[in-house]
């Protein structure tokens, strides 16, 4: 029954406003008023009857206050790292050396099957910490690297239990069997597909939200990706799609074809990709911390130019980077991808909630989620000078988080 008051919000960004000199009134965790510091009622029904009655009142310094960052792409859950083949990777190295030398996704997936769970799942809350610490409360997180059914199951339950755990952010399971072909189904392809199909439904009982898959030279192909992903939407998880490569793969023609909640990294994308999300509303989730050559970047300022929602995500995973910190990606969106702070910023908020399909985050309103960051900065241009700007102080449903 908590009833928090946030006073001397410099500047307050909401999402879709920009208010000096701001208010807010948290309940439960709910924001149950927010607006000018001059409009703040004397009282609130339902709330509080006397303004002066609050439990806290929290002065916080004439910062700058938005709301908790959403990652819309990670991979957290696995052992071990990767750090050789990274280095060989920049060396110029191809993917048939690094994998004769032992490394690919391959190597995750053995040393992840071969990881107790308890040491699995300290380093999985230790990541999680380490994101809501930064100012991002809600964290889309894949599975991927057990590619078996126990594995996986177990993996998506990980993710449910840490969320209820203190000090987590909230974490939305995405279901990504169809990662790649483990080795043990050399050979046979249909049936590895055919068995992740098989698993979705107890996905979904475990506590899944989306079903994911890698469509990519190497990875599955259009056929494949669309057979899994209509098997995961049968037992109600949300459909989202790796869509990369260029035209010839057609993957973002996929995602817009199935109406997926996002089509992510979309490295290669095409003008007639970017129109045929536009239709279909499909949100572009894009991770500008993914390397990638000149021919496999997204078509960023197109797809926001096509009136395509997007989103970001930090690709957290072995292969590819440690990120666990949002306004890094922001910062890298600006520079790497030529957004605008307001874009990018909203790309991290109000975007991700949209490809996540969740409209109770994101944004500042009353009735939202009391997700909510402050930054000890008086504008949000800072996200573009200081790369990787830490939090001042964060809350995830209207409680303080410590450090």
């Amino acid at each position: 029954m908590t009833v928090r008051l946030l006073t001397n919000i410099g500047r307050l960004w909401t999402g879709s406003e920009i208010w000096s000199n701001a208010a807010m009134l948290l309940h439960r965790d709910r924001i149950a008023w927010v607006g000018p510091a001059a409009e703040l009622p004397s009282s609130v029904p339902g709330v509080v009857h006397n303004i002066v009655d609050v439990d806290h009142v929290e002065n916080l310094g004439g910062g700058l206050v938005t709301p908790g960052l959403i990652d819309s792409h990670s991979h957290p859950v696995y052992a071990g790292n990767r750090w050789a083949e990274l280095a060989m990777r920049s060396g110029g190295s191809s993917a048939a050396e690094i994998s004769a030398a032992g490394g690919g996704v391959a190597s995750t997936v053995t040393i992840t099957r071969g990881t107790d769970p308890w040491t699995l799942c300290s380093g999985v809350r230790e990541r999680l910490r380490a994101w809501l610490l930064n100012g991002t409360t809600t964290v889309e997180a894949k599975t991927g690297y057990h590619l078996t059914r126990d594995g996986e199951l177990a993996d998506v339950r990980l993710l449910r239990s840490l969320e209820r755990e203190p000090g987590m952010p909230r974490v939305h399971a995405t279901f990504l069997a169809a990662n790649t072909v483990p080795p043990e189904y050399f050979g046979r392809r249909a049936d590895y597909v055919d068995a992740v199909s098989s698993w979705c439904a107890d996905a979904a009982t475990a506590g899944a939200d989306s079903i994911d898959a890698y469509c990519d030279e190497g990875r599955f192909t259009v056929r494949e990706a669309s057979w899994v992903l209509n098997a995961g939407r049968a037992a109600g998880l949300q459909p989202r799609l790796h869509a990369c490569g260029d035209g010839r793969t057609s993957a973002a023609l996929l995602a817009a074809e199935l109406g997926c909640a996002s089509a992510d990294l979309l490295l290669g994308a095409g003008h007639d990709d970017v129109l045929a999300l536009a239709r279909a509303g499909v949100v572009a989730v894009l991770c500008p911390a993914t390397t990638g050559d000149s021919r496999r970047q997204p078509p960023a300022r197109s797809l926001l130019d096509s009136g395509v929602a997007v989103a970001l995500g930090s690709d957290h995973s072995p292969g590819g980077n440690g990120i666990t910190s949002m306004p890094l990606v922001i910062s890298l969106a600006v520079a790497n991808y030529g957004l605008s702070v307001t874009e990018a910023l909203r790309a991290a908020t109000v975007g991700g909630a949209q490809a996540l399909r969740t409209p109770d985050r994101g944004s500042i309103a009353r009735g939202k989620l009391a997700d909510i960051v402050a930054w000890d900065v008086d504008h949000e241009g800072a996200f573009a000078w200081s790369y990787g700007l830490r939090p001042a102080r964060v809350w995830r449903g209207g409680e303080p988080v410590t450090s």
